[in-house]
């Protein structure tokens, strides 16, 4: 069983590559392809994001759950698989490992580290997005973690990159990538003041997923010992799954 310790240090890592790729591929998608083909642009992040996450899910997963992500941490919570004093270490770390992330990917691409997005991301459709990305990621981890596990990494990369284009919001579905990405003034950023109603979207979402799967997987399988590597993107145990 790992240290909280090295559980801790295991999400500010995992969170902190995540969105600098998130950010930076953004970043770098634009630069090459231009301000006039934000389909091009929107396919090269997708991409990264989805190939990035099965990595820092296998990587991270034995230590932490790899969670990345205060929905999955919330959840996890709700289920009784993660105590709530550790949930509230993962998310904070989470959030300020977010702002770490974009501030590095800014400064990867010598651009100001400080920075307030204006992008508008809002509507009730684009809070409805929210929740179905949210909702389809938290049944994508509870599926694979009743089924099989060591599915969990590559289902949650393929579900970001399809959800990325099948959402209006191009699928956030993760509060502190919400918070972090109202820091960054590029592709893949979101004004601050149209945040909030992300996030609430986002926790909504994962709460009816919680309550989908465990009628689904029945209760019986999740009081089964969960594998230290991956409950989830998005993991869970007594510290641990995951985006």
């Amino acid at each position: 069983m790992s240290s909280l310790g090295q559980r801790i240090v295991s999400e500010f890592l995992g969170t902190t590559i995540l969105l600098a790729a998130i950010v930076g591929s953004g970043i770098m998608a634009q630069r090459l392809t231009g301000q006039h083909i934000p389909a091009l642009a929107l396919l090269c992040n997708a991409l990264a994001t989805g190939a990035i996450l099965p990595v820092l899910i296998l990587m991270f997963g034995s230590v932490s759950g790899a969670h990345f992500n205060p929905a999955v941490s919330l959840a996890f919570a709700l289920r009784g698989e993660l105590p709530w004093r550790i949930t509230a270490l993962y998310v904070a770390v989470q959030i300020v490992a977010g702002v770490v992330g974009v501030w590095l990917a800014h400064a990867m691409f010598a651009l100001p580290i400080w920075q307030v997005a204006t992008l508008p991301r809002d509507g009730s459709d684009q809070w409805l997005a929210e929740a179905v990305a949210t909702f389809g990621l938290g049944l994508t981890i509870f599926s694979c973690l009743a089924r099989e596990p060591s599915a969990t990494p590559y289902a949650v990369g393929l579900y970001i990159t399809s959800a990325s284009w099948f959402t209006a919001s191009t699928s956030f579905a993760n509060p502190a990538v919400t918070i972090a990405r109202s820091l960054s003034d590029t592709f893949a950023g979101i004004a601050p003041n149209d945040a909030p109603a992300f996030v609430v979207a986002q926790l909504g979402g994962m709460l009816v997923a919680v309550i989908i799967a465990r009628w689904l997987w029945r209760t019986e399988v999740f009081k089964r010992p969960m594998p230290e590597s991956l409950a989830g993107p998005t993991a869970g145990l007594e510290g641990g799954t995951p985006e």
